[in-house]
């Protein structure tokens, strides 16, 4: 597939081809209106990576730039800069990190001027594994869904989503700034979005004493959001994480998002 795209679009290879559970990536050169360009070609694998008309619709403010897309293949812009948000997060500026996810999700969540984009998966819809599993492992995850359902009975400020904004899916695009990439394309409350901040980068920094409780402030003052409210959807969004792992089986990666929604109900 990425061979068909490279001739059908005139691309030039120009690094090493990544391959991921969802998608296969190749960094290449297009040459466009404005010269030849670094570019990144994805055929995506999932139906949740197929978001070519989403990231259009953003007309490349606070996401990348899509220069074509066709089906599961989007050939956009590519991330050139040095900078990373991880690094940041490890270097003593996570405050920072935090806050530079904030202004990429209000630019992302801004009202445009044209028709939603299709396609796009309601919020509730996008918690549909929770419940079942709360039912199944209970605990933790049940306090997860008692809570998600709570947020349902009361959406507020519905918008578009990105919907797995976190430190490694905004990059540096150099004097483009912070842009986003890999968007899962939802709708529904606002406040979602920065839920995943607080399970990255990792699980050093996501449990370390304290950085929790921190980085909520930092997060509700910087994107108006009502502190109480933000715990809740970190405790449903770290739940319905979890048991994405453990209906994988996987129950060592299912530990970190619990850790966090432990931590988060200790704080409501």
């Amino acid at each position: 597939m990425l061979e068909e795209h490279l001739a059908r679009w005139g691309l030039q290879p120009d690094g090493a081809a990544i391959t991921t559970h969802s998608a296969d990536l190749l960094p290449v050169r297009w040459c466009g209106p404005r010269g030849i360009l670094p570019a990144m070609l994805k055929v995506a694998h999932a139906a949740e990576e197929r978001r070519g008309p989403l990231m259009r619709w953003w007309g490349g403010d606070g996401a990348a730039h899509v220069l074509t897309h066709d089906g599961d293949a989007m050939l956009m812009e590519r991330a050139t800069g040095t900078g990373s948000l991880a690094a940041l997060a490890h270097g003593g500026e996570d405050d920072e990190a935090s806050r530079i996810l904030c202004a990429v999700a209000a630019r992302l969540h801004a009202p445009r001027a044209r028709p939603l984009p299709p396609d796009l998966i309601p919020l509730h819809r996008w918690f549909a594994d929770l419940l079942p599993a709360a039912s199944h492992h209970g605990g933790t995850l049940a306090l997860a869904a008692e809570t998600a359902r709570s947020l349902f009975t009361d959406p507020q400020e519905p918008v578009v989503l990105h919907g797995d904004l976190h430190h490694g899916n905004v990059l540096d695009f150099g004097a483009r700034g912070w842009l986003a990439i890999d968007p899962k394309g939802l709708i529904g409350e606002r406040g979602f979005d920065f839920a995943n901040i607080f399970c990255n980068p990792d699980a050093a920094i996501a449990t370390a004493p304290g950085r929790l409780a921190r980085q909520v402030g930092v997060v509700a003052e910087a994107a108006r959001l009502d502190r109480a409210r933000l715990l809740q959807w970190i405790i449903a969004y770290a739940g319905l994480s979890a048991a994405w792992h453990l209906d994988d089986g996987d129950t060592a990666s299912a530990k970190l998002p619990l850790t966090v929604a432990e931590i988060a109900m200790a704080l409501a």
